[in-house]
């Protein structure tokens, strides 16, 4: 029985993952940060995550491919999509490949870990695996 939630954080700004991870740390979370979305593409093949937090806008490969790649290997996987370039067709195309939410930057960490604690009960992590949930 797991008893902590896996998380895959991927931004290329390494302020992102130097901020959010101690944050998603502090509340129990298992956290693992990459800034090369290259890396974690084989990272998503390598493991089975959680919540995959991807940055939209990266070099070489985005975070709609990111999402996707999430998706192929496990649609039990719950992936939120952040963005500093929000718009409705991004949003919608994001949505339809399956994000779970998309966060606009700037954003607190508490709004995020706000968005995983949904995620983690979409996906019934309570009582389907035994995670425990940080309180609110």
């Amino acid at each position: 029985m797991k008893d902590t939630l896996k998380i895959l954080l991927i931004d290329d700004e390494k302020m992102v993952g130097d901020r959010l991870k101690p944050a998603l740390v502090k509340v129990g979370y298992s956290v693992e940060t990459l800034m090369d979305s290259r890396k974690a593409l084989q990272r998503i093949d390598e493991n089975e995550f959680d919540v995959i937090v991807t940055d939209i806008m990266m070099e070489e490969v985005d975070g709609i491919q990111i999402l996707e790649a999430a998706m192929k290997k496990s649609h039990r996987t719950r992936v939120i999509v952040i963005t500093g370039y929000a718009n409705v067709n991004l949003a919608r195309e994001a949505m339809d490949k399956g994000a779970f939410d998309i966060i606009e930057k700037p954003f607190r960490p508490g709004d995020l870990r706000n968005v995983i604690t949904n995620a983690a009960k979409a996906l019934d992590i309570q009582g389907e695996i035994g995670y425990q949930l940080p309180p609110n």
